[in-house]
């Protein structure tokens, strides 16, 4: 992965904290499709390397635990009803998983490293798209039992 590309991810990334930090509308294609283009690019990166049964297995350890924080992360989220449709905000308690995520996503990187993983077996689009796929599935569930529908896409 070159430079751009991680400036662009950290940037996108920081983009949409501090979005729903302030609180926003809910989306549906907000909800799914960033966590779809971060783990195709993953995915399409790691397919450009020859990967060992080693690599596959962390990779898939990392993927269960960034769906894991995901999922954690979104239960800190505040979902309501504004204005008859679906608004979302990030709270304190988000960040701080957030910033758990991180520390222990680099722990268990570097772990894997040491035991043999292979550095740029290690996708950062990848891990970044599956935590956001196990935050998107469970704002789904919750926006379900909210009752209000997702707010309409911005034109």
């Amino acid at each position: 992965m070159d430079v751009l590309q991680i400036l662009l991810i950290v940037g996108a990334v920081v983009y949409v904290v501090a979005r729903r930090l302030a609180g926003q509308p809910l989306i549906a294609k907000d909800v799914y499709v960033p966590p779809l283009i971060l783990a195709g690019i993953g995915i399409h990166d790691l397919a450009q390397i020859g990967l060992s049964a080693l690599d596959l297995g962390w990779i898939v350890v990392t993927a269960v635990l960034g769906v894991v924080f995901g999922a954690v992360r979104a239960g800190t989220t505040v979902v309501y009803q504004r204005d008859g449709v679906l608004w979302q905000r990030y709270t304190w308690k988000t960040l701080v998983v957030w910033a758990v995520t991180f520390v222990i996503s680099f722990g268990v990187g570097a772990l894997a490293v040491a035991t043999g993983m292979h550095a740029e077996a290690r996708s950062m689009p990848l891990s970044i798209g599956v935590g956001l796929l196990g935050e998107a599935l469970v704002i789904v569930l919750r926006s379900r039992a909210a009752g209000a529908p997702f707010a309409p896409g911005r034109r």
